[in-house]
């Protein structure tokens, strides 16, 4: 089986990297984690921030809001609490795969169709970003995954 080279993702990313990401000083970047407490820099023994990419998530909402949308900081801290207990309030039902019958199922099960469950804040255009790039991740997996068996069949 030839090697397949894998894509790197970064579990920590360094102030600046963040704040080039989003076109801002890093000052910006470390006010922003000091006013939201969504957001929780790990740092290192020097004390330096280092964010994960869940705080990267919150922080594309944020800008969205602040920087798009034009609220200001304690208006956007009241929508993300809102938001927050938004999608408590709702439930999500996951299904079972073994209560699903058998004859359901297609033997490729990347090409089932499937739609994403609501969400009720999901018309904000960053969460449906983050939401289509975690279903193509999940879809990327999937198919490396059915790749291996196929090759473990044949063998």
């Amino acid at each position: 089986m030839p090697y397949k080279e894998k894509e790197i993702e970064k579990l920590y990313y360094t102030i600046g990297e963040v704040a080039s990401m989003f076109d801002v000083n890093t000052s910006h970047i470390r006010f922003w984690s000091k006013e939201f407490d969504i957001i929780k820099p790990a740092t290192n023994k020097k004390g330096n921030r280092l964010y994960t990419y869940s705080d990267i998530e919150n922080f594309k909402k944020i800008y969205h809001l602040v920087k798009e949308k034009g609220f200001t900081l304690k208006g956007a801290k009241t929508e993300l609490k809102e938001m927050k207990s938004r999608l408590k309030d709702e439930e999500i039902v996951l299904v079972n795969v073994s209560d699903i019958e058998t004859d359901q199922l297609s033997d490729n099960p990347v090409n089932v169709p499937f739609s994403a469950p609501e969400i009720p804040f999901a018309d904000d255009f960053v969460d449906k970003m983050a939401m289509k790039n975690s279903f193509e991740r999940i879809k990327s997996t999937l198919l490396d995954i059915q790749k291996e068996l196929t090759v473990m069949e044949e063998k």
